[in-house]
């Protein structure tokens, strides 16, 4: 003890001004060096109030710092936030403007497509399901074809005494031209023209042609509707038509789908060999004198009748109807209409078709043969004779009887030309000037048979037998 007290120097507390502060004094004992430094034990160290209060205050600092950063981060991601939200909300309300848009869009054309089917279906036959008014190659459907042109087909009423019989025409010019056939209106007291609106008139007959079964009548009408005329020319095998008629006098403005079977049958009716439009078209008795459309609404044919029945074998005879071709008896309607028949060119012989498989036998050509040159007409004056088949005439082949009367269409009466005929195994060709047609007399046709002298049977034989059973009459 009195060591350690000897080591302290006396004058160390004097040293230390007692105007010091507390602190000082604490610093100088803390910074002082001790003689147990170097011990193992370990002295607590006192630290002094103010020192303790100083430590807190760095942490503080750290603290305000992270609270800054989080601040920050914070205003950061609203600001983010707040701008994603705003282009959301513009970006929502653009889109739904755009829908709104679209959507008016697509009800105007929804109503639009409406309005369209609803004036289709009751102009041009479009169905329920919006078939389009045309389609790619500028056709009709048989619906629209029909709506197009049920107004233009009328019934005939041929009353002759008591009887009274029914057909079908066509409304050729809307001041009441109507066409038809001419055994619909044949032998008539009376003549009635019924419309599609059921108004009935009086009609008269202007002028008829029974060899080639056309007629023109004539109302009192003004604005009616006419149909549209097209090319029966220009007809294929497999084209589809619409025929419009008034089958049994009853089923008024029944319309019938087909298609063309074949073009330039010779087909006989009441005797006459007539040119015709073969068609699966359904047209049966009341249909005689109707049109026969193509699929642009045009009319092609003259429906006239149909093969019915059974053939000589026990058949069934089904889907064998026939139309004149419009391109045959459009230029006679403008003779009818100004001179009350046909006029042009006449050779005055009666003829009928050579029949092909014996002339293919019999090594002679095919032609019209001549049953008959009548007295003092053209062919009898120019030396043309029974039996004969003529084979050209002015230059044309002659092929058929249609062939023929087609060429002579090419003519007019009074002038000079060529015809050539097969007789006797070799050809003569005569110089002949043709007759004018006369009002009165009709040459007359006749369909190939046995008692011709290409009699040998075959399609001759065919065409005799199922003859008896072709519509004719009422259609």
């Amino acid at each position: 003890m009195d060591s350690y007290e000897s080591n302290i120097p006396e004058n160390e507390n004097q040293a230390a001004s007692p105007a010091e502060p507390a602190v000082a004094e604490t610093e100088s004992v803390h910074n002082a060096q001790t003689p147990f430094a170097d011990s193992s034990c370990v002295m607590e160290q006192t630290v002094s109030k103010d020192a303790q209060e100083a430590a807190p205050a760095k942490k503080k600092g750290k603290a305000g710092k992270v609270l800054k950063t989080v601040l920050c981060s914070v205003l950061i991601l609203a600001l983010v936030a707040g701008s994603c939200i705003a282009t959301a909300w513009i970006i929502n309300d653009r889109w739904e403007a755009r829908m709104d848009l679209m959507s008016a869009n697509f009800y105007n054309r929804i109503h639009a497509l409406q309005e369209q089917i609803a004036d289709s279906a009751a102009d041009t036959g479009n169905s329920v399901s919006g078939t389009p008014n045309v389609t790619v190659d500028g056709s009709l459907t048989p619906g629209q074809v029909y709506a197009a042109n049920v107004k233009s087909v009328v019934m005939i009423y041929n009353r002759s005494g008591a009887a009274t019989s029914t057909g079908s025409g066509f409304v050729l010019t809307a001041d009441g031209y109507v066409v038809t056939n001419y055994h619909v209106v044949e032998g008539a007291s009376q003549l009635t023209v019924t419309m599609h609106n059921g108004k009935e008139y009086t009609a008269k007959m202007v002028g008829g042609d029974s060899a080639n079964d056309v007629a023109l009548l004539k109302v009192e009408a003004t604005d009616l509707q006419a149909v549209k005329i097209g090319s029966s020319t220009a007809l294929i095998v497999g084209d589809q038509v619409v025929a419009i008629g008034n089958p049994l006098g009853e089923l008024t403005s029944t319309l019938t789908v087909g298609y063309i079977s074949a073009k330039e049958r010779n087909v006989s009716t009441d005797g006459m060999a007539i040119n015709m439009i073969q068609t699966d078209a359904a047209i049966n008795s009341g249909n005689s004198g109707g049109p026969l459309f193509n699929m642009k609404g045009e009319v092609i044919g003259i429906t006239t009748a149909k093969y019915s029945g059974t053939s000589s074998s026990g058949a069934s005879i089904e889907g064998i109807g026939f139309a004149i071709p419009i391109d045959d008896v459009y230029d006679m309607l403008s003779d009818l209409k100004e001179f009350g028949y046909v006029t042009g060119a006449y050779l005055g012989v009666s003829v009928s078709d050579t029949d092909s498989e014996a002339a293919s036998y019999f090594g002679f050509p095919v032609g019209a043969y001549v049953r008959e040159a009548v007295e003092g007409y053209c062919a009898h004056k120019a030396g043309i004779q029974a039996k004969d088949i003529i084979v050209n005439l002015g230059g044309y082949d002659v092929g058929s009887v249609s062939d023929l009367t087609r060429i002579l269409r090419k003519f007019e009466a009074g002038q000079t030309t060529t015809i050539t005929v097969y007789r006797s195994g070799r050809e003569v060709t005569l110089s002949i000037t043709l007759d004018a047609k006369p009002q009165e007399t009709q040459p007359q046709a006749e369909p190939s048979n046995s008692q011709g002298s290409t009699g040998q049977g075959g399609i001759g034989d065919w065409f005799s037998q199922i003859a008896p059973f072709f519509g004719g009459g009422n259609g």
